[in-house]
């Protein structure tokens, strides 16, 4: 078992309430498995920033479908960095809008890049990116 270091943190007590209510929400047993959990999710952040090894994701997008050429656009664009994607699902959300979600793989600067070119197209009503790396240089 890795050994364990405490310390100690001051804070507000309004923050340490919203805190405790953050933990409650999310189902945490403690204070320290959450405080770990967003640890590790900053340093994820600031992994991938930086990294030049890959990084793993999912871009999802909602898309206009009677918006002139955009299918035909999303699927040129989709061929043109199909190194990076590994999968991709249509979902039709209702008649006028469909949600894409492409599971990708690569250099982060390069995913944020092709999400970018997603989001640039005229019809794309919302699109998020999810990336983490792949975790290999994280302390358990």
């Amino acid at each position: 078992m890795e050994e364990l270091a405490r310390f100690g943190v001051s804070i507000p007590k309004e923050l340490l309430k919203a805190f405790d209510e953050y933990i409650e929400r999310k189902h945490y047993a403690n204070r320290s498995e959450a405080i770990r959990d967003l640890i590790r999710q900053k340093l994820v952040e600031e992994e991938w920033k930086e990294s030049k090894e890959d990084v793993v994701g999912v871009i999802t997008y909602i898309y206009d479908h009677h918006k002139r050429e955009l299918a035909d656009k999303l699927l040129e664009i989709q061929h043109d960095h199909y190194n990076k994607i590994i999968t991709t699902q249509h979902i039709h959300v209702d008649h006028d809008r469909c949600l894409e979600v492409v599971l990708v793989r690569g250099k982060a600067n390069e995913i944020k890049e092709l999400a970018d070119k997603i989001q640039a197209l005229k019809g794309v009503l919302h699109l998020n990116i999810a990336l983490t790396t792949l975790g290999k240089s994280l302390p358990s």
